[in-house]
């Protein structure tokens, strides 16, 4: 397995229309991710990366919306805006209740430490929402065609599911959800013609895990480490030693 770390800055698009069929990828998360956000609750949400910023969470009770950009051009995200390095985060540890990942571990240089660092200010029992593209699909493909494979986002590198839920579960995250949508190329216009929206209900039935997105939700497990002490301890069996003193050996000289 080739490790995490990438050899060159990928270039992180500043928005959903920078990329092919951006909207309706959107779009799709969004409608996957609209039954989780009323369960969600807490003080802090915190989107992280400039795709994260615009994904619908109006429907989550959380009030305070916190969206993390790398880039000051793009101070006009639909939430109040924070600029900082997505992999070193300026918060506190256990200060946020939920993160979210959206597109974010293609675009950037050490996927693995965003995710250590996104846990490390996620609360105990918080929440991670992570999204991305499936390389095990029709959208995974372009990265082989030679003239697609050099064009954003097929010339990143895509992280599988299974990968990244692996990550999740050796830092004790329990997996609520795991979708896969879309099964197509991404690469060109989808139309919505008859066949089209057939070959994708036929797809999502039949071949769920090859679809070109998936969407995670995961939620935060500590368990506590308190020390649990025996209820009975060994004693100690006290064995006593004769040793002679000084009137018992006088006692054995007069009877001799």
């Amino acid at each position: 397995m080739k490790p995490a770390l990438a050899f060159r800055q990928p270039h992180s698009p500043s928005s959903w229309t920078k990329l092919p069929n951006g909207e309706l990828i959107l779009d799709e998360i969004n409608q996957l991710l609209a039954p989780w956000w009323p369960k969600f609750f807490g003080y802090h949400l915190l989107k992280i990366g400039a795709l994260s910023s615009f994904i619908d969470s109006q429907q989550c009770p959380i009030k305070h919306h916190v969206a993390l950009l790398e880039n000051k051009k793009l101070a006009d995200s639909p939430n109040v805006p924070v600029f900082a390095e997505i992999d070193d985060l300026p918060f506190l540890k256990h200060s946020v209740d939920v993160c979210v990942l959206s597109h974010a571990l293609e675009f950037s240089l050490d996927p693995h430490h965003v995710i250590r660092e996104a846990n490390r200010t996620l609360i105990p029992n918080g929440y991670l929402v992570l999204s991305g593209y499936n390389p095990f699909s029709l959208a995974g493909l372009n990265s082989f065609i030679p003239f697609r494979r050099q064009q954003p986002p097929w010339n990143e590198r895509f992280f599988s599911p299974m990968r990244v839920k692996d990550w999740l579960h050796l830092m004790g995250y329990e997996i609520l959800m795991d979708e896969r949508c879309l099964h197509s190329t991404l690469a060109n216009n989808i139309s919505q013609d008859v066949f089209s929206r057939n070959w994708r209900k036929f797809a999502q039935r039949f071949f769920p895990n090859f679809g070109s997105v998936y969407v995670i939700v995961a939620k935060k497990r500590v368990l506590p480490l308190t020390p649990i002490k025996p209820k009975w301890k060994l004693r100690p069996q006290l064995n006593p030693v004769n040793v002679s003193t000084l009137n018992s050996s006088r006692q054995q000289k007069k009877y001799k």
